[in-house]
């Protein structure tokens, strides 16, 4: 990227949040810190109202306004994307948002480029997996994440799974993420005054409350790699014929593949499991082709299961 790029992005950069840091700026155009101040020189040169504040960072004067935001093909196109995957991943109220956003978007493009959008949007499109349960229609997102940014108590409807009954109680909201199909919320739980992991598929009603709260959670980052070392993960090593690798596809990740190696005509591979027995059970869907290297009490659990089913058989 030449100089003239790096400084136009810069700008957009610094209107995008109230206030941008200098290692900020440095890491994303993999530049040195010299190079950030000598470029946010030549926007103040340049007439741009820039304040800056050691130890803060940088940011554009209130109220100065800026000519609208052009973006380039390749943006639309990843924005259009992305709008096929927020179609398909999120709620009725986020959808909306985002389609409300598209129509600005395009609005700014030139003819040619509203054109190519027209022209690739029928050929980008997410598929469902029709062999996995689809989760029901909510409409939370929205709520969650306003009371997140707000500090606010939310009184939520859960249905939990494990016991089959339907609670209300009030949360105090940390973050949303995403994984294997559905959307999670991390809260910590006034009724069971612990934090909690709630699928929101299950939440059948949110209603905020006048309630603020003043204690200081853990970022949803620091919260996730905290329950991921808690959990006790077992090292699991295997070889298996190399023909017959392929055919395991994305269940390995599901079952915490980790690394693996060449051995002549097979593959050892290293898995982390936090259940010998989940991990035993999928094993034994391809166990004539492969061999548990160790642990031992995983090779005792994957006797113990084909025993019982031996029995059942005979």
């Amino acid at each position: 990227m030449n100089r003239i790029d790096r400084v136009s992005n810069i700008l957009i950069q610094l209107q995008s949040k109230r206030v941008v840091k200098a290692q900020d700026i440095a890491s994303r155009f993999e530049i040195s810190l010299r190079t950030v101040y000598r470029d946010i020189r030549t926007l103040e040169e340049a007439g741009i109202p820039l304040i800056g504040e050691a130890g803060v960072g940088y940011s554009i004067m209130e109220g100065y306004k800026l000519p609208p935001v052009m973006f380039t093909l390749e943006e639309a196109t990843a924005f259009l994307t992305a709008e096929k995957l927020v179609e398909k991943l999120t709620d009725a109220s986020t959808k909306e948002g985002y389609r409300s956003a598209m129509y600005k978007v395009r609005s700014v493009l030139r003819s040619s480029e509203k054109d190519y959008l027209e022209n690739i949007e029928e050929h980008i499109h997410v598929m469902d997996n029709p062999y996995l349960p689809q989760g029901k229609e909510h409409n939370h997102f929205q709520t969650i994440l306003k009371n997140i940014s707000n500090k606010k108590v939310i009184a939520i409807n859960y249905f939990a799974n494990h016991d089959q009954k339907q609670t209300r109680r009030n949360i105090e909201p940390i973050g949303m993420y995403y994984q294997s199909g559905h959307w999670y919320l991390i809260a910590f739980c006034q009724l069971r005054n612990d934090y909690r992991n709630f699928r929101i598929d299950r939440i059948s009603g949110t209603k905020p409350t006048e309630f603020k709260f003043s204690k200081e959670h853990p970022s949803l980052k620091t919260y996730l790699k905290q329950i991921t070392k808690e959990k006790e993960l077992h090292t699991v090593i295997m070889t298996m014929n190399k023909d017959v690798v392929r055919h395991l596809g994305d269940q390995k990740y599901y079952n915490g593949y980790v690394s693996e190696k060449e051995l002549k005509d097979q593959v050892e591979m290293t898995f982390l499991t936090c259940s010998l027995e989940g991990f035993a059970r999928w094993y034994m869907m391809f166990g004539d082709t492969a061999e548990i290297i160790s642990p031992d009490s995983l090779k005792q659990t994957i006797k113990q299961l084909a025993t019982t089913i031996s029995k059942k058989i005979n």
